[in-house]
């Protein structure tokens, strides 16, 4: 018989996680300290040694009392990736909804997923042996959903924090909450027209679960950190990210790029 004064130790102990627990798993949207504007950016893809791989756009305009940011990467072997998010940026940044499509033969898997906050539902295309089953879930979509919004979080990311958790949802392949840590890496130079400037970098650690950021793999492994940059200055913008953009993916850069002219422009 297990004796009482132990399991009374162990029920506090438990307890004790679960409270410690808590500020983690509803953590407040981040505040803006610069509201995102129309914008029209184009991005490039490059695998790890370099090489393009792929062209992409993003583009951010109103929709009603909201924002609609929508990213398009294609991939030169026809894969696809694409993200359209619906956010506020009225104090803080919040998702209201988020549909995220990956096709093509770099996705081992593909991807149809839907968030939409409001509902607290998570809309998911489960396709297994040529079958492709629309699911539907009810999720507690924390506060702090940062979905599409990665860009944003480092460009509003607060000044003398050294670290910022933010709710993530993946599809793993059931959908599911994790968490993405923030942490500032240093800084990194680069050049524009031969001038020197300074981006800040940014470490993205994903913590897939457990109590109190330990960390439990679900796919037999931790995946690597994510990298960000953002320029520094009055008016933080969005350079490069680095990292896995699917599960067993390996890494790819998505960096802003500028238009080459036709020669005699």
């Amino acid at each position: 018989m297990t004796n009482p004064i132990f399991r009374r130790a162990v029920c506090s102990c438990l307890f004790l996680l679960v409270m410690l627990a808590l500020p983690a798993l509803h953590a407040d949207p981040v505040r803006v300290k610069l509201s995102q504007g129309s914008i029209d950016a184009y991005l490039l893809i490059r695998d790890e040694s370099g090489k393009v791989i792929g062209t992409g756009e993003s583009v951010n305009e109103p929709s009603g009392a909201a924002w609609r940011m929508k990213m398009m990467l294609k991939f030169t072997d026809g894969s696809v990736d694409e993200e359209t998010t619906v956010y506020s940026q009225r104090g803080t940044l919040r998702v209201i909804s988020d549909h995220h499509v990956q096709k093509g033969p770099r996705f081992k898997k593909p991807m149809d997923m839907t968030i939409d906050v409001a509902k607290q539902t998570v809309t998911w295309h489960d396709v297994h042996d040529g079958k492709d089953e629309v699911k539907v879930e009810h999720m507690d979509v924390p506060a702090d959903l940062s979905n599409g919004l990665l860009p944003l979080v480092a460009q509003n990311f607060p000044k003398g924090v050294d670290e910022l958790k933010m709710g993530y949802i993946v599809a793993t392949p059931k959908p599911r909450v994790v968490k993405f840590a923030f942490h500032p890496d240093g800084e990194d130079g680069f050049r524009i027209a031969g001038g020197p400037r300074t981006a800040v970098k940014y470490r993205i650690h994903i913590e897939l679960g457990g109590v109190v950021g330990v960390v439990a793999p679900v796919v037999g492994k931790e995946p690597p950190d994510m990298h960000l940059w953002v320029v520094r200055g009055s008016v933080p913008t969005f350079l490069k990210l680095q990292g896995s953009l699917a599960m067993d993916a390996p890494l790819w850069s998505i960096e802003l790029t500028a238009p080459m002219w036709a020669e005699g422009r």
